[in-house]
């Protein structure tokens, strides 16, 4: 018995606590986006600081690096967009669409109307 708690307990201790695989609370219930699947980019943004998320349904992103902005949340989220950050070079990073403060960015150029209201699900605020 003892051995099997010794195993439990370094299992414990190795393994890391991860927020991947499990649903985060909603940040809104409304987004704008240019279409109803939020597949094409509003516009393009360049951040103005490094922005360290505080949990993974927001992407990190440093200064001068260039985001496309897919989704602007309305309601009580409305100070949060989603988007990607574009490198300096395209095969450096990982795509990874995530959530940013838009207060960390500026609007640089931009490419269609935020025009349609689409609700978010929960896969929008999904840690994978």
């Amino acid at each position: 018995m003892p051995g099997i708690l010794w195993l439990v307990l370094c299992l414990w201790l190795v393994l890391p606590a991860s927020e991947a695989g499990r649903q985060m609370p909603k940040l809104s219930n409304k987004k704008l986006c240019a279409d109803s699947e939020c597949s094409h980019p509003i516009l393009i943004a360049r951040a103005l600081q490094d922005y360290y998320p505080g949990d993974c349904r927001f992407i990190p992103i440093r200064q001068g690096q260039l985001i496309y902005v897919y989704a602007m949340l309305k309601d009580r989220g409305n100070l949060f967009w989603a988007g990607s950050v574009q490198d300096s070079y395209y095969g450096q990073q990982e795509a990874r669409i995530g959530h940013f403060p838009s207060s960390v960015v500026e609007e640089t150029h931009p490419l269609m109307p935020a025009s349609t209201e689409v609700k978010t699900t929960n896969w929008d605020f999904y840690c994978n």
